[in-house]
């Protein structure tokens, strides 16, 4: 279906252009600018590796299990700083995590392209109890995406 084929076009370059961007920023700019949520570049990475995860999840059981589906909702409450948290972003391997941002990323672009698009309105219910379709979800994937993206490209720029 062309809508999975261009939604994982446009996650892989923008994985591309964030792991070029990545590549040459200075450990104090990582360490020491934060966003408006209080991340460090370091720990926005992290973000987003914990979002490529859980998208992957909600995506693969979207497919199998009874729609409406309750998925632990890890975006909300303040539970994705938890997440940042206990697995300690702050003190990964720099390197490694760029790279683990980049494959969880290319991952989640092959499960998306093998949807199976009869399931495309299964629905997820969030914790703040809306409800969201797998064709919703994986079209504001690469929303989320660019919205941290350009939040890092601003941090750079301070």
């Amino acid at each position: 279906m062309e809508l999975l084929e261009n939604v994982s076009s446009d996650i892989l370059k923008l994985v591309c252009e964030l792991e070029k961007l990545l590549k040459n920023i200075d450990n104090n700019t990582i360490f020491t600018k934060r966003n408006a949520q209080n991340r460090t570049i370091k720990q926005i990475v992290g973000h987003l590796i914990d979002s490529a995860s859980n998208n992957t999840h909600r995506t693969i059981h979207l497919q199998y299990r009874r729609s409406p589906l309750n998925f632990p909702d890890y975006a909300n409450f303040g539970v994705n700083d938890k997440w940042i948290a206990i697995q300690d972003y702050d003190n990964y391997n720099w390197e490694d995590l760029v790279q683990l941002m980049k494959y969880t990323n290319i991952h989640i672009t092959n499960v998306i392209k093998n949807i199976n698009t009869s399931k495309l309105q299964n629905k997820w219910i969030s914790a703040l109890f809306t409800s969201y379709t797998l064709e919703e979800m994986i079209i504001d994937y690469p929303v989320h995406f660019r919205i941290h993206l350009d939040e890092i490209k601003e941090l750079i720029a301070q």
